[in-house]
């Protein structure tokens, strides 16, 4: 199962993880593609608040984990962060059994 934790500070958000993975075993295809998603929606996030936006952040990536931060968020990096987790809610509603969310103050 994928853990997505949010980083949220005073009711904003700034960051979150990611770990695990969606997939119950190596033939599992619907698990793949639902990490396919989590990934790719985690990527396009973290791309677009450091590269497009040009809010500073810390990141880890590694097997299994995704870890973004921003430091001091700007109202841009709010609303895709925003974004990110409406896009989350919404795949956990769909693939509940693959799909865990916390959210973290």
């Amino acid at each position: 199962m994928t853990e997505v934790k949010f980083f949220v500070e005073g009711n904003i958000p700034v960051g979150f993880s990611l770990s695990g993975h969606s997939s119950f075993d190596c033939d599992d295809l619907e698990g793949k593609i639902v990490c396919s998603a989590v990934s790719s929606a985690a990527y396009m996030t973290a791309n677009t608040i450091i590269e497009i936006v040009g809010d500073k952040a810390e990141t880890q990536v590694d097997d299994g984990l995704m870890v973004i931060r921003v430091k001091n968020p700007g109202k841009e990096a709010i609303a895709v962060l925003k974004g990110f987790r409406l896009h989350i809610e919404q795949l956990s509603l769909q693939y509940n059994d693959r799909l865990s969310i916390l959210s973290e103050v």
